[in-house]
């Protein structure tokens, strides 16, 4: 391939090494991803400039093109610590609602998703099913496919974030409406629930086939990468119910997926997700929990929610946060971060080496202490 990322066979066999250690709780260190941006100053068509958005959603630009404008930008990342090439496929969160018949909007920031063909439909009538010939399928299969054509083993494809299900629900039913049929109709709700998690699975195997032949492991939209099979998990609908409604119709969903990955993961976003730890925290096959603060809390590495990455540490969970280096340095000086994952960045996004070299040095020193794991 012309203009390899210069990420040779030995750091995908030390990237194996490492994070393979760190999922079987084998590390005795963090793992620190950094990367940089995008370097710029390459020539790049019209459609493309600005983030590549309209360019990847777009239906009528070949996906071959999109994936080699991917391709040209990532080779110009640069990585540091225990990150790797990558790219993954974002469509928006829960983009499995437009697979199966919702309409999918894109915005500048982001993409949102309404009922489609089930608008005004009873919940009891809304039956989503696979369609192979559904336009936004047929995108992100074509673009991942693509994608991992073009980078030919030299940079990861990330699976598509397909959707928690019962935030697909909320896609197909609209939001408003589920959480009158949670009061009215929960058994309605637990069979919707039930009849998207096969199909969840059917998506991510279908993508799967594409990626894994790579042999460069899996990763999704977080910074986790799994020498077999993963993905991070979530449902931002459980904000609104309860322990017990979550325990009803999320944790089978949840177990079910976890039964088919090696290493499933769960984004916990926001204070209004913590009541559901417990639940989450039960399920065997979770391998994981990143935490999310959420807007206008303090950063994930705050002193303040140290109790709380100990107590998901306690159950014997791995951990991935994202946090700015200064309050990463701050929290390595203090505990120990064994079996987290820290995406780290300077202001500038520069000098990604030192800063991954001075936290690990730092974290080193006090689990020289043998002080407290987190």
């Amino acid at each position: 391939m012309d203009n390899p990322i210069p990420f040779s066979d030995e750091d995908w066999s030390r990237l194996e090494r490492d994070w393979t250690a760190w999922w079987n709780h084998e590390l005795d260190r963090p793992m620190l991803v950094a990367a940089g941006t995008v370097l710029a100053g390459r020539p790049a068509p019209a459609w493309w400039k600005g983030c590549g958005e309209t360019g990847k959603l777009a239906h009528d630009i070949p996906a071959e093109a999109v994936a080699e404008e991917i391709w040209n930008d990532i080779r110009r990342i640069p990585l540091a610590g225990d990150a790797w090439p990558r790219f993954w496929i974002n469509f928006g969160p829960g983009i499995a609602a437009a697979f199966v018949g919702g309409d999918a909007h894109p915005t500048k920031d982001s993409m949102w998703f309404y009922p489609g063909i089930w608008k005004d439909k009873p919940l009891r009538e809304i039956r989503p099913a696979y369609d192979a010939d559904n336009r936004w399928w047929r995108r992100v299969r074509d673009l991942t496919r693509a994608c991992a054509a073009v980078f030919d083993g030299c940079a990861q494809v990330g699976f598509t974030d397909i959707g928690g299900g019962l935030d697909i629900a909320a896609s197909l039913r609209e939001t408003q409406p589920l959480l009158l049929d949670c009061m009215d109709d929960p058994d309605g709700v637990g069979e919707l629930c039930r009849l998207i998690t096969p199909l969840w699975l059917r998506y991510y195997e279908e993508l799967a086939a594409e990626i894994v032949p790579a042999g460069r492991g899996t990763s999704a939209w977080t910074p986790l990468w799994s020498p077999g099979r993963t993905c991070t998990m979530q449902c931002d609908f459980s904000y609104m119910i309860g322990p017990d409604q979550f325990a009803e119709w999320v944790v089978p969903d949840l177990a079910a997926c976890c039964a088919r990955l090696d290493h499933g993961f769960y984004h916990l976003d926001g204070k209004g997700q913590i009541p559901h730890l417990d639940h989450l925290l039960d399920i065997p096959g979770l391998k994981g929990v990143q935490w999310i603060p959420g807007d206008g809390q303090p950063h994930a590495a705050d002193p303040a929610w140290w109790p709380l990455l100990k107590r998901i540490r306690d159950a014997g969970k791995l951990v991935q946060i994202y946090s700015p280096a200064d309050a990463v340095l701050r929290m390595a000086r203090e505990v120990p971060l064994t079996g987290i994952t820290i995406e780290t960045w300077t202001p500038d996004r520069r000098n990604q080496a030192e800063l991954v070299e001075a936290i690990q040095r730092e974290n080193a020193a006090v689990r020289s202490r043998e002080r407290p794991s987190i």
